[in-house]
């Protein structure tokens, strides 16, 4: 056998061995997140419900999911560890978030503007009654009308 032959074998393979190697380092990640969790942490399920952790054991987790409710949840079904911050916003609603250095990032463009939402005016998108009947029909409906098959006999 040649090279030929065998070059589309050892690309396979190569390929094969490279997407095995990049999602046993992702399971390798999800499971150092899962065994650093303590407790008064937030979590998020792969179920998508947010809770706090009150308990770790070896292959289960206690968790918090409202005020004096708790439930056990296997390890491998907690999909993300969130910092306090992300957690907070997310459940809690609060809307500052902060910067590395600790300052409040704006959540509108205000920031960008420098004014202050009572600086900012309204505009009232609402068409008013005049304007409807200042309007033209659609072309369809005139040439309907102007046809005669808009009226029915």
């Amino acid at each position: 056998m040649n090279i030929v032959t065998l070059l589309p074998f050892i690309v396979l393979i190569g390929a094969m061995f490279l997407m095995t190697r990049s999602a046993k380092k992702k399971q390798a990640a999800a499971a150092q997140m899962r065994n650093e969790m303590q407790p008064g942490t937030g979590v998020r399920t792969i179920g998508g419900m947010y809770a706090t952790v009150k308990e770790v054991h070896d292959d289960t987790v206690l968790l918090e999911v409202a005020p004096g409710v708790h439930a056990i949840y296997a390890k491998n079904a907690i999909g993300a560890v969130l910092d306090d911050a992300e957690y907070n916003r997310i459940v809690h609603g609060d809307d500052e978030e902060l910067d590395a250095d600790g300052t409040v990032v704006p959540d509108d463009a205000s920031s960008l503007t420098g004014a202050d939402d009572a600086e900012v005016a309204k505009i009232d998108l609402a068409k008013s009654d005049a304007a409807d009947d200042a309007e033209p029909k659609s072309t369809a409906a005139k040439d309907a009308k102007a046809d005669g098959e808009g009226e029915s006999k």
